[in-house]
């Protein structure tokens, strides 16, 4: 139900339609909610927490502050310093941190809400585990009217889950032909009150830069995908806040005497990767630093997509309990058609992982802002689960754990010039934390050792997340 057309959506780029992995429950519209008393609805927020005696990464620099302890008042931490001169409130709940590690929460930017014809409790489901995940911030990258009521309720700690930054309805070559249908939904969209607009492949060049033009004298930010009528570098010249997926960025790799076109890239240019001229990234590299626009790359989702590993194998993975049983065996049989089509051969599929990777890692030296984003729920990533998984994909591209780290907490901050209140653990920031049992910086593994979670200053115990992941465990 929920991606059973994945696979063939993959290669449409030039009539307008999809070539992203886009759920049929993302694109309708939402039912209303009325959340405020179901499983998903939060704890209330104890007044003060003390979180003692714990190993602090305060991810504003590679350190680690051991023994520390942490006090939280209000939903913001009031201070951090080393437990022997820590006054704790006598009003306090105490957390032992002994032996763990303190990290601020995790931002999923390019994140999905299901929506339309979804039952409430799998809208329930997807934001408990992106919250239970110590994801406490998300970006929804399409959006829906019924978004922008979740967004208020989860601000009021009404409904358990992240902080929500929500896009518009997609913008793509079907639902924005013409220059006017384009401007119309910017200004639709900016009225309604959306945080961004999303951008899908398909739009004409003429009909984006009107949205651009209009969207920038609003102050409306635009992110996503880069259609191919656009490419990569007039994104850049038009200051898109993300391009995710690194989309059009082997496009923009294409050899001048390649044997085939841009059009015949397929899933995010995979069937180009033998006719690239790689000596053009460093100038793409500083085109892109220059810019100021941010990369999302999704680099999880590419590596399920075109690994060799079987269904059968990844349908094992442990947070495939918590979602979907019809929505797992169809990314099953996606994958299973993958491999039994030919269209991308082993080869093939290698050459653009191992290529994606080197981008990843030179775009990052090179300064250029990344973001944490695994595009869940989308096939074999479970909400909040693939975060984590995302971090290590970034680490396996040659970043190293804490670097994979910032990309989660301390960009996004810097992102939305928001370095006062979140992204870091420090004295007057928001109290969106993570508590481990292990050592992230030793191995980004230890992010999925989770011994609580505090969101917007609730804590939820390692009790309380057992028993949570408990009842949404899918018999």
């Amino acid at each position: 139900m929920l991606c059973s057309s994945w696979v063939r959506s993959v290669p449409d780029r030039r009539a307008g339609g999809m070539r992203s992995p886009i759920c049929a429950l993302c694109m309708v519209a939402m039912y209303a909610f009325a959340l405020a008393t179901s499983v998903g609805a939060q704890s209330a927020p104890a007044a003060t927490l003390a979180i003692t005696n714990v190993t602090v990464i305060p991810m504003d620099r590679e350190t680690r502050l051991a023994d520390h302890t942490v006090v939280i008042a209000g939903g913001r931490i009031v201070s951090v310093g080393p437990s022997g001169a820590a006054i704790v409130p006598a009003a306090a709940t105490i957390i032992d941190g002994r032996g763990k590690f303190l990290i601020p929460g995790l931002s999923e930017m390019h994140a999905h809400v299901p929506a339309g014809n979804a039952p409430r409790d799998v809208t329930e489901r997807a934001l408990a585990l992106y919250a239970l995940n110590g994801v406490t911030t998300a970006r929804g990258m399409l959006g829906d009217p019924a978004h922008l009521a979740l967004r208020s309720a989860i601000a009021r700690g009404e409904v358990l889950g992240p902080r929500l930054y929500t896009s518009g309805p997609s913008l793509n070559g079907n639902s924005v032909p013409t220059v006017d249908a384009g401007v119309r939904a910017v200004r639709e969209q900016h009225a309604a009150g959306y945080d961004l607009l999303k951008i899908h492949p398909g739009i004409q060049r003429e009909v984006f830069d009107s949205i651009a033009s209009v969207a920038h004298r609003l102050n409306m930010p635009f992110a996503g995908h880069v259609p191919l009528a656009v490419g990569y570098q007039r994104a850049l010249e038009t200051r898109f806040q993300s391009i995710d997926h690194l989309d059009g960025l082997l496009e923009a790799l294409l050899a001048s005497n390649a044997p085939v076109t841009t059009a015949q890239g397929g899933f995010f240019g995979m069937a180009l990767v033998n006719h690239l001229d790689e000596s053009h990234l460093p100038a793409l590299v500083h085109a892109t630093r220059a810019s100021g626009v941010a990369m999302v790359p999704t680099q999880s989702l590419m590596d399920t997509y075109a690994n060799d590993v079987s269904p059968e194998e990844l349908a094992t993975r442990p947070e495939m309990r918590y979602w979907l049983p019809n929505q797992v065996q169809a990314w099953a049989m996606n994958k299973r058609n993958l491999l039994a089509s030919g269209q991308f051969p082993s080869e093939m599929r290698a050459g653009f992982l191992t290529v994606r990777r080197r981008a990843i890692k030179a775009l990052h030296d090179g300064g250029v802002l990344f973001l944490l984003g695994s595009d869940a729920p989308q096939i074999w990533n479970v909400p909040g689960f693939s975060a984590h998984r995302e971090l290590e994909s970034l680490v396996a591209a040659g970043l190293s754990p804490y670097e994979a780290l910032r990309t989660g907490t301390v960009n996004v901050a810097t992102f939305y010039n928001q370095t006062d209140s979140s992204g870091s653990i420090r004295a007057g920031k928001r109290a969106d934390l993570l508590l481990l049992d292990a050592d992230p910086l030793l191995n980004i593994a230890h992010t999925q050792h989770i011994a609580g979670v505090i969101v917007n200053g609730r804590w939820i115990s390692a009790a309380e997340r057992a028993n949570r992941l408990s009842a949404l465990e899918i018999p």
